[in-house]
């Protein structure tokens, strides 16, 4: 018998890959075995294209080049997100969510000041697309790299072919050790602890083959093949606040011609929303929606009409489950990607759900301890992960309830029947009252996921403000016109984004 501590990771994908890397990093010097496990004869999901600026310490930790892995991943970099089309402000019909970096220190404090004035009814400039660098560098089709080191570095995020991503990880978590096979999981055997706690004793494949192991990882996606089967199993619908339970998505040829944009696109279609990400290669289109309002043809449809794609080009249809469980961690088995939840993908969660996850298991699991863990620290593992769960409900609803578009069933009903969390809707109520808007967030527990920069820049960039009683004067104008110039000068001091992932790919 092994004496080592054994691991089982069930299914492969981007959320089983990453956790055999990141458990292998951290458990490198330890007495432990990480294995495997996934089936030829089902599909990972294999859309997920974007993702949060916390990728970036995926790669530093397991110490990973950017030119490396985004080279062999069809990968760009993303400095944020464009939301056109969800609100009809005038002036607002279109904002840029930027990943706050320190290069936008004084031109951010100065959009907190106007998106305040503006709160109290003075007329002045309160877009954020105007006072962050990441816009101006999106559209100038320039990356956040700079020619010429700078004291600090800029946050921001990637997108990626998800297919390659999976791969890419799996050659480096083999190289590091992990053990790999191909098997398709039959039946779920339950045992029970010293301490009668039901647990998984092990698994049979369809090919008669019984795996033990001590813990076990279910990244088996929405179907939580082995979550789903021990008795505190428990999922939280968050359909009634997040309508959308399907998409459809296509991907363009992409040409060598033009800039490459350096940003994700989520466009408001007539049930949902449409994303546009550019890979090196090729551009990603995907339609977000809601089967109550739009049909699957229908959605179809509408997403070939505005990606401008052919009739020929194939489409993949996809349910989603949107929720999470209330027990991510459940005796000797933990959920990690879809298994434990989704959160539709309007601000590239997924991911990042994903890496916390694991990052934070690893930080209180010592596999060397004789009772490996304890009911407490579950406790408190299940309630951080909720908690980041929660965070981001929060943030992603915000947009359908801050929506302003009326021109729908979909979009009213995304406005108006929803169940509004309620500390979202207390945050909205301190904005509208012009209250101390970033001290309730933080009182609130609203910043340990979203910063109060992001929050500015939902509710400013929707046009949440009162009607206003002044006009704009000299000193305003000037303003703007003194950022701008600002924040288009330092873009000249960034490389093209095109040319510097040519330059790593020729490396």
């Amino acid at each position: 018998m092994d004496p080592k501590f054994s691991v089982l990771i069930v299914g492969g994908g981007t959320a089983g890959w990453m956790a055999a890397n990141l458990l292998a990093r951290k458990w490198r010097d330890l007495p432990v075995n990480i294995s495997l496990v996934e089936s030829s004869e089902i599909a990972t999901i294999g859309v997920g294209e974007g993702s949060t600026p916390y990728l970036k310490s995926l790669f530093k930790t397991l110490d990973i080049p950017e030119r490396e892995w985004m080279s062999a991943c069809d990968a760009t970099y993303k400095c944020g997100i464009r939301f056109p089309g969800w609100s009809t402000k005038p002036g607002y019909t279109s904002y840029y969510h930027p990943f706050y970096s320190p290069l936008d220190r004084e031109t951010g404090a100065e959009f907190f000041a106007q998106a305040d004035k503006r709160r109290q009814g003075l007329s002045v400039e309160a877009l954020p697309d105007y006072f962050f660098h990441a816009p101006y560098l999106s559209r100038a089709g320039r990356a956040p790299i700079p020619k010429r080191p700078l004291p600090f570095e800029l946050d921001y995020a990637y997108h990626f072919d998800a297919g390659l991503l999976g791969s890419f990880l799996k050659s480096k978590a083999l190289a590091a050790g992990v053990r790999y096979q191909q098997a398709t999981i039959q039946q779920v055997r339950l045992r029970s602890s010293a301490q009668g706690e039901a647990g998984i004793g092990s698994l049979l494949t369809a090919e008669g083959e019984v795996l033990a192991a001590d813990f076990f990882i279910d990244c088996t996606g929405f179907r939580a093949g082995l979550l789903s089967k021990l008795p505190d199993h428990q999922f939280h619908s968050y359909g009634k606040t997040l309508l959308n339970n399907a998409a459809v998505a296509l991907q363009l040829p992409g040409g060598n011609n033009g800039p490459l944009y350096s940003e994700t696109v989520s466009e408001a279609l007539s049930s949902g929303w449409m994303w546009n990400i550019p890979l090196q290669s090729r551009t990603g289109f995907g339609y977000v929606y809601s089967d109550a309002f739009i049909s699957p043809e229908q959605a179809e449809q509408e997403l070939r009409l505005r990606a401008g794609a052919p009739d020929h080009l194939p489409c993949r249809h996809l349910k989603m489950r949107v929720g999470r469980v209330e027990q991510h961690w459940s005796a000797n088995c933990l959920g990690v990607g879809l298994s434990q939840g989704f959160i539709e993908p309007l601000e590239a969660t997924a991911l990042m759900l994903v890496q916390f996850t694991i990052e934070q298991f690893a930080a209180v699991f010592d596999p060397r301890r004789p009772d490996r863990s304890s009911v407490i620290e579950r406790a408190s593992f299940n309630r951080n992960i909720n908690l980041m769960f929660g965070g981001v409900l929060d943030y992603v609803a915000g947009h359908y309830f801050l929506n302003s578009r009326d021109d729908t069933d979909y979009w009213r009903a995304a406005r108006e029947e929803i169940v509004v969390p309620q500390r979202l809707q207390d945050l909205v109520t301190c904005w509208d009252q012009g209250g101390d808007f970033e001290q309730h967030l933080h009182q609130a527990g609203g910043d340990k996921v979203y910063s109060p920069a992001s929050w500015y820049c939902l509710l400013a960039g929707m046009g949440r403000f009162p009607q206003a009683y002044s006009s704009a004067t000299e000193a305003d104008t000037q303003l703007l016109r003194d950022v701008q110039s600002f924040c288009e000068g330092n873009t000249q001091r960034f490389q093209s984004h095109r040319s510097l992932l040519e330059q790593y790919a020729g490396d």
